[in-house]
Formats: structure tokens, sequence, C-alpha cells
């Protein structure tokens, strides 16, 4: 039977409940506000199930903001064969005198803008994606822990007038020293003993991560994409892991500039009349994506050589790729150059290079086939 009217239904979601407002698809419709249900996933499905059964003719399309709850909802909507929607809330339309925020009025506010179709959605990733980006994003946290607690241990040591007379920290030489050391109050010692011991703890902690990083992405579906992309010139595992779990599939932007917005790798512009203002790049896109692309761009200010790392990673990938990867490093390390001789700053170097490297990984990525996933036959691990 074909479905020609459609149900506009929005969530505001929370972690005990979800607020639930929905709008019929004609001229002169009315928001109607249904009230609350259960966050469970079983009151989720009924509620699915009902609308169902009250519009056998309509089309269900959910929309609800992304958030900390998650996906789950999204995932368990579409492998119910629905439509739904994950907005940006920083994308939302808002009046300038809008000073009431409820619930029931958020609700309200998404089914009709909905309806309107003044929303964008984002890009949600699949649970097995999710797992990936979340272990990547682990071990940039044990990273961070463990430099933190280096930065403490070695400040302690600064204000006791401390100095380490070998050439390399942190080496089994210098972890050595540090347990040498005789502070002159009791309490000093206690400290500087739970500094090394946590340092410690931190290494292994990394390198676990590390292994199993490793381990993990191999048996990724994005694995060819990764493998792939480490063609390039400043891109290593965990720069390439990182990059395509935050972004996921770079084909569904048919241009690369589209993939540089959405980054925020775009100067800002205010112009108005015959006045015309470029200011700095947006910054509106994935922050960590971004930042592990500044790392790669760093590698481009030496002139281009395939060096024995590269041509490893180079190893069995199609000509074409290692094509688009030298074609690359040409490109970037001329134009690294360039601006260098203009005079430009060292961070606007940086970020126009980052900007085209996004481009090339955006090239590179289309020359990979990868199986799409069905969401009806998406298993989803969310408790009833």
């Amino acid at each position: 039977m074909n479905k020609h009217n459609i149900l506009f239904i929005g969530l505001d979601t929370h972690k005990e409940f979800v607020e639930v407002a929905y709008i019929e698809d004609q001229r002169d419709a009315q928001a109607v506000h249904l009230g609350r249900v259960s966050s469970a996933k079983a009151s989720i499905t009924k509620l699915a199930r009902q609308f169902e059964y009250k519009y056998p003719d309509a089309t269900l399309h959910f929309v609800y903001e992304a958030g900390p709850c998650g996906y789950w909802i999204y995932r368990l909507l579409t492998s119910l064969g629905h439509c739904c929607y994950v907005i940006a809330p920083s994308l939302i339309p808002k009046k300038p005198g809008e000073k009431v925020k409820t619930d029931k009025r958020d609700a309200l506010k998404l089914a009709k803008l909905l309806k309107s179709e003044d929303l964008t959605a984002i890009y949600v990733p699949e649970p097995e994606d999710e797992a990936i980006r979340d272990l990547s994003r682990a071990r940039e946290t044990a990273m961070k822990d463990l430099k933190d607690a280096k930065y403490q241990l070695k400040a302690l040591l600064l204000r006791n007038n401390i100095n380490y007379k070998g050439t390399a920290n942190w080496s089994l030489q210098h972890l050595r020293w540090l347990t040498e050391i005789i502070l002159p109050h009791p309490s000093q010692q206690i400290v500087l003993q739970e500094y090394i011991q946590s340092i410690t703890e931190r290494i292994s902690r990394l390198k676990r991560l590390d292994n199993e990083l490793e381990h993990h992405v191999k048996n990724w579906r994005y694995y060819p994409v990764v493998k792939a992309i480490q063609a390039l010139r400043g891109v290593r595992l965990l720069v390439a892991t990182g990059v395509i779990a935050e972004l996921g599939d770079l084909t569904r932007f048919d241009h690369p500039r589209k993939l540089m917005s959405y980054l925020g790798l775009v100067p800002s512009e205010h112009s108005s009349g015959g006045k015309r203002h470029v200011g700095s790049i947006t910054k509106c896109g994935n922050g960590r994506a971004r930042r592990l692309l500044v790392e790669g761009a760093h590698s481009y200010r030496y002139p281009a050589n395939i060096s024995t790392d590269i041509q490893k990673r180079q190893e069995d990938l199609p000509k074409q790729i290692t094509d688009i990867a030298w074609q690359a490093q040409l490109r970037l390390c001329r134009r690294y150059q360039k601006l260098m001789q203009k005079g430009k700053h060292y961070n606007v170097i940086v970020t126009a290079i980052d900007r085209e490297m996004i481009a090339y990984i955006w090239a590179i990525s289309r020359e990979i086939v990868l199986v799409q996933i069905n969401p009806k036959l998406r298993l989803s691990r969310v408790p009833a």
C-alpha cells in the first residue's frame, strides 16, 4: 500500500523519559503534544507501533536532537523501517525573543521545523564505527593523562631544584634515576613515589590501548580506507584511524569543498554592500579530526620524498592511490614553501595545508568500495 501522507514526530530525549509531539503534513495542521513516554527500548518501539496503528496511511518521520543519550533511538527506529533524523542543536533556528524553554515546547518545535524543512540532519555512525571511535578517543585520553602525570612530576622536581643530567627523558635510565631521588621531607617522598607509580601505570595503559586499537582496526569495515590513506605523508595508523572514525563515510560528500566546510576549515566571511571581510576559519566541524590533520600537516615543511616508512605503508596498494599520494606530496610541499616565502604566519600555513590534505584523503577514499549496511539487519545492543 502506497503511503502519501507524512507524520512528523518530534522527540525531546532525556535519560529517564522522552517528550513526544507530532504534526500532520497538511496546510493548516496544528502540532499536538502527546506527552511523555519512558526512554526504554520497549517504550519507543510501542510508541512507533501506536503511530502505525493510528495513521496506517502515513509515513513516520522522527526527529530528535543529538546529545549525551547517543544514537540508539535512531538505530532502533530505522531498524523498524521508519525515517529518523538526528539534528545538531547548534543549527536549530531560534527566535531572538524566545526566552521560555520547556521539554514540551522543544518537542513541538522539532516537529514543526521538520515539517518546514528548516532542520539540518547530522551523519550517524554505525555501532561498529562508533565503537572504534570510542577506542580511538580512549587512546588519546590515555596519552593526555600520561602527559599530565609527567608534567606534575617534573613540576615537583623543579620546585626542589632537582635536574636530570641525562639526554633522554622517560627512558629506562631516566625512570631508574627517578627511583634514586631522596627528597628532604617524608611527605614529599610519598608524593614522588605516587607520581612515579602513576606514570608507570599510565604507560602500561597506553600500551594496552595501542595494541587493542591496532587489533580491532584490522577487523573494521573501514580498514581498507584507513590503510589506503596512510599512503599520504604525515598520515600514519593513529591519524588515519582517528580521522575516519570521526568523519565516517567520506563519499557522502560529492565535492571536497563540502568536506572542508564540514570540518570548519574554510574562512569565515562577513560581507555587506561593497565591503568584504574574510576572517579566520569557522571551526564549526569536528575539532578532533581537524586537530589530527594539523598534526599531519607539519610533515610537509620538508622537501617531497618517499621515505622507507612511507614505502612500507604503500606496499600492496593500487597504483592510482600511490599516484594520488605522490601528487599530494608534490603539491603540498611546494605550497608550504611558497606560503613561507610570502611571509605567512606558521599557523596560517599549516591550516592551508591540512585543508588540502582532507581533499586528497577524500579522493583516495573514493577509490575504495565498501559494503553498505542494511539498517533492518543492524544489531541493537540497547537493553529493553
